[in-house]
């Protein structure tokens, strides 16, 4: 019995289809550099010239590096002799580093009447995220008929501010977006940073995120 080979949509009966991912691969390098001359930059940023194609590919592959397109829209196109698996890793690992720090945003949630035992909590908690980089949304949600009197969470977003002002920075002022009062804190340097409510014995394990633990709300 005669088997038909899967189709790809748009394509040949029997063929696939596949798009390629890699940022890096449309990157000239090596003898994939078909112009007849290039200008030259040595490993170490030195310009040298500009120099024929094939003999600065002999250059680079001499000292075990790659002859990388780095402006191919110049006249002629600029190359570079590096190590180019080498900064592929690098450039990875700088958008690996830059994704994780944009997803580090913690939440503080307060209700307007918050005793001063749960502010003083929550205040801790918001210095134990910022000590270790993370940078924290503080959230104010108001109930029922305390809309009539948003004046009241201002001042508890305002004074928890000042409060970690040793900590870190407001990006903006509160702001009243529709039932909540939000404003986001970036932390200082590391030197830079004077807890108030938490010690360094408190600081040896990160807490755990309020916007998804249990009673976040005070």
């Amino acid at each position: 019995m005669a088997l038909s080979s899967p189709s790809a949509p748009g394509g040949r009966p029997g063929s696939f289809q596949r798009r390629n991912t890699d940022p890096f691969a449309a990157i000239r390098r090596n003898h994939r550099i078909k112009v007849p001359q290039v200008r030259l930059i040595s490993p170490e940023g030195k310009q040298l010239g500009i120099i024929d194609t094939t003999k600065a590919i002999n250059l680079a592959l001499e000292n075990g590096l790659d002859l990388v397109e780095v402006a191919p829209n110049a006249t002629p196109p600029v190359c570079r002799i590096m190590d180019f698996g080498k900064y592929v890793y690098e450039e990875q690992k700088k958008s690996s580093h830059s994704k994780a720090t944009a997803s580090k945003i913690k939440e503080i949630e307060f209700t307007a009447r918050i005793e001063q035992h749960d502010y003083e909590t929550k205040l801790r908690h918001a210095e134990e995220f910022l000590d270790h980089g993370n940078k924290v949304k503080m959230r104010l949600k108001f109930r029922g008929r305390e809309m009539a009197h948003t004046e009241i969470g201002f001042d508890v977003m305002k004074r928890a501010v000042a409060d970690l002002a040793g900590m870190a920075h407001a990006d903006a002022d509160p702001k009243l977006i529709g039932r909540n009062i939000h404003v986001m804190l970036t932390p200082l340097p590391a030197n830079k940073r004077k807890p108030k409510f938490i010690t360094p014995s408190e600081d040896d394990e990160e807490p755990a995120d309020e916007s998804s633990a249990p009673g976040a709300a005070g």
